[in-house]
């Protein structure tokens, strides 16, 4: 009941609709018995009682009730259907408002698959529920309780036999919704990672192919559909067990009918035409009990995807927006104090403290796994600090509104991704409106125009699915771009430069000291042409600062960052070099 309740919330807001297209299903479901109840009367009147005259009258009353029980029925059916649709519409936009709130660490341990499986098939098993099992089940009740009714106004000893089955039928439909809900449990599950291994080889295609390994990758895809399909048949089993008592019960209901039935026709306490009405009536006992089975499994489907689904709403990020700070002008002057950070398994940053004022660039620079995109993604809130404080503007940046903290940076981070849009629109992302010759000076800073001029379609260039079709140094240009269009008051570039030419990284490298004026640049490098014109350069091992100041003065300590300039550079005079 707690996945119904959950459900409600969305549903009530068109519950009058609900209520109304359920007082249809209830008019169709009295409709129902007008044919059996006519058909007993054409038996009793017409042919046994001769009254030839009444015979177009029922059957005109039996058309004119058909046409109007299809009619209303189908009015019902699309009023269910629209109201699905809506449904599903407003849970889908707030489970993705959900995922653009979730924090960094969410999706560091959920699996893409996964929540494509949230948002698509559990998804539908939730539309399918509001939009057809919800009234077949209330269908099936009324249908079976206007038809017990009318048997007992008719004949109340034949329906007593009738009725004697239902209670085994009910005890065996009972197991049977509680066998079979474990199950669809683990399908959902199952589904979720057969979802994931598929998304990760479509994302991974090219690194399959680059390592001949589609044999494995397709062995790996077969171990889970196996998996999935033996939860499917573990269900099917399930139903195996109990759907052929339920279809033998069900049929029960009409061997007692006849023959208790045709012994009191032949006692005279009771007419060919009430066995006629009875006869015609079978089917709605039957029936609903036939559709027991598909209905519990509807509903065992729909509480395993609604759980699913609810958990993923209920997920809380672990970033607690500040947003008493909304509207203040953020200021760049930056104070890393005695923080430190672990992911869970050991730290990954400890007690680094540093300041950096508007104008100055601080260059991050260390081995692989060292912390220095750690560094930065704390700065930009994708994570909070285990111990210590970030300040920005002299105010930590827990207190500063998440959007407004992300909106006065512009990072390119190390994994670049870009939109499947065109050149124009990725460049333009984090800011619309602006215009052609704002988005083209963008690109012209970030060395970007003219490799896009050699487009086909220029700037209108349909970038592929992650950008494929272009190169690393072509997307890391567009990613650049894409930040300095912000003009934001705090750039961050995470090995921005890795894939382009020398000649070209030291021309970008001279766009953005004319630039930086008022600006805090962060720049994650490994070359030390990327970082030797910072104002403070850090050298991270470990998650630790081993090594700080200027190019100079790092040169001459002769530890990490001599041993990596002398690997680039080869055994130059240090004090020569120095003043590179």
């Amino acid at each position: 009941m707690q996945s119904m309740r959950w459900a409600w919330q969305y549903i009530r807001k068109y519950k009058i609709r609900m209520i109304f297209g359920l007082a249809l299903v209830l008019l169709v479901s009295a409709l129902n018995m007008a044919n059996p109840y006519l058909a007993g009367r054409i038996v009793d009147d017409v042919i046994y009682g001769e009254d030839r005259n009444r015979l177009w009258l029922i059957l005109g009353l039996m058309i004119g009730f058909t046409v109007l029980r299809t009619i209303v029925r189908y009015g019902y059916q699309l009023m269910f259907e629209s109201i699905s649709q809506k449904v599903i519409f407003k849970m889908r936009e707030h489970l993705f408002d959900r995922l653009m709130g979730l924090d960094f660490s969410f999706y560091d341990r959920t699996k893409t698959g996964e929540i494509m499986a949230r948002m698509t098939g559990d998804m539908e098993a939730i539309r399918h529920f509001t939009a057809w099992t919800i009234y077949m089940i209330f269908e099936n009740v009324t249908i079976f309780i206007f038809a017990v009714t009318f048997m007992f106004s008719v004949h109340v000893p034949l329906t007593l036999a009738i009725l004697a089955v239902t209670p085994i039928i009910g005890f065996f439909a009972f197991r049977l919704s509680q066998d079979v809900k474990p199950t669809f449990t683990e399908i959902r599950n199952q589904f979720a990672k057969l979802n994931s291994v598929v998304q990760e080889n479509i994302s991974g295609n090219r690194v399959v192919k680059a390592f001949a390994k589609e044999h494995y990758e397709i062995e790996k895809f077969s171990n889970e559909n196996n998996a999935f399909m033996a939860k499917n048949l573990q269900s099917a089993k399930i139903w195996e067990k109990y759907l052929p008592v339920l279809d033998s019960l069900a049929g029960v209901l009409t061997v007692v009918m006849i023959l208790t039935g045709g012994f009191m026709v032949i006692s005279g306490s009771l007419t060919i035409g009430e066995l006629v009405m009875f006869n015609s009536l079978i089917w709605a006992l039957n029936n609903p009990i036939r559709s027991a089975g598909w209905l519990i499994n509807d509903v065992q489907r729909f509480i395993a995807s609604a759980e699913k689904v609810e958990e993923l709403l209920l997920t809380k990020s672990q970033i607690k927006n500040g947003n008493h700070r909304i509207g203040q002008e953020i200021e760049a002057d930056i104070e890393f104090d005695h923080v430190y950070f672990s992911y869970g398994n050991g730290l990954a940053l400890a007690d680094i403290s540093f300041t950096a004022k508007p104008g100055q660039t601080i260059a991050i620079i260390g081995p692989t796994g060292s912390g220095k995109s750690t560094l930065v993604h704390l700065l930009s809130r994708f994570y909070d600090v285990t111990d210590g404080a970030i300040k920005v503007g002299g105010r930590d940046v827990k207190e500063w509104d998440l959007h407004q903290l992300r909106s006065s940076m512009g990072m390119v981070m190390q994994d670049i991704f870009l939109f499947s849009d065109t050149i124009e629109g990725n460049i333009a992302y984090g800011k619309p409106d602006a215009s052609m010759e704002a988005v083209q000076l963008a690109a012209r800073q970030a060395e970007a125009n003219d490799f896009i001029g050699m487009l086909p379609e220029g700037y209108d260039t349909i970038v592929g699915e992650r950008g494929v079709g272009l190169s690393g140094g072509q997307k890391q240009r567009i990613a650049l771009a894409r930040a300095l269009l912000k003009d934001p008051k705090i750039l961050i570039l995470d090995d921005t430069t890795s894939s382009v030419d020398m000649e070209t990284e030291e021309r970008i490298q001279k766009t953005l000291n004319s630039i930086q004026e008022g600006k805090t640049c962060f720049i994650i490098a490994h070359r030390i042409s990327s970082v030797k014109e910072a104002d403070l350069i850090l050298v991270l091992n470990n998650g630790r600062i081993i090594e700080r100041g200027t190019h100079g003065e790092l040169l001459s300590q002769k530890g990490y960052y001599s041993h990596v300039f002398q690997n680039q550079y080869g055994n130059f005079d240090i004090h020569l070099m120095a003043g590179m």
